[in-house]
């Protein structure tokens, strides 16, 4: 009965000691957004629903969306630039979406604005953005009640070729030179892999050694 008391213990201290690191790791995540996302805009597509229909409309209205964003700023437009562009268009980018999906049979309607949203961590190419707040162009299709897409729009990483893995260099310059150095650095590193069921039976293993087994008799 002890030694199961005592294995129950060394689990929960395990768990607890887990999810404050998880939170720890967390919170740094956090607070390294707040710090770079005053130089970062997202973009945010919601699908109408999650069927099939819906959510590969989804993936081209973004396409066309983007497209017709960066044709009309060009290579070396700056963020108050985008963020100016976004607001004196939103109303005629809707109304191209909603034409755009009109064409495909679709009689959604589309919703345009600057506003701020919390992020997962996300991956790009050889850039990790950390989960947090930012200012982001978002776009609601319809309801908007079906999975969402998302990427950043300035720098520009929206990259509508889920095969091109490689972030340019000139959006790499633009984040170098906007953000402290150590956090850059921070963006650039590989995302960490927390393998958390090795550890745990590592511990577990480590704890049986420590609970004093019965003599055979």
């Amino acid at each position: 009965m002890k030694q199961k008391r005592d294995l129950f213990l060394c689990i929960t201290c395990l768990l607890i000691a887990l999810l404050l690191t998880l939170a720890h790791d967390r919170s740094d995540d956090e607070a390294l957004a707040a710090r770079i996302a005053p130089e970062i805009l997202r973009f945010h597509v919601l699908a109408n629903s999650n069927s099939t229909r819906d959510q590969n409309l989804k993936l081209k209205v973004r396409t066309m969306l983007l497209n017709s964003i960066y044709e009309d700023l060009g290579e070396k437009a700056s963020l108050e630039e985008t963020k100016t562009y976004i607001r004196s268009h939103e109303f005629i980018l809707e109304k191209k979406a909603e034409n755009y999906m009109k064409k495909l049979g679709f009689n959604y309607p589309a919703h345009m604005e600057l506003t701020y949203s919390y992020f997962p961590t996300k991956v790009y190419g050889d850039m990790v953005f950390p989960c947090g707040t930012y200012e982001a162009v978002r776009v609601k299709i319809g309801e908007g009640k079906g999975h969402n897409w998302w990427c950043v729009l300035y720098p520009p990483l929206c990259f509508t070729d889920s095969s091109y893995a490689v972030v340019p260099d000139t959006s790499k310059k633009i984040l170098e030179h906007s953000i402290d150095e150590s956090d850059y650095l921070k963006l650039r590193k590989e995302p960490l892999k927390i393998h958390v069921r090795l550890k745990v039976l590592d511990l577990l293993a480590a704890g049986k050694k420590e609970v004093t087994l019965p003599s055979p008799k």
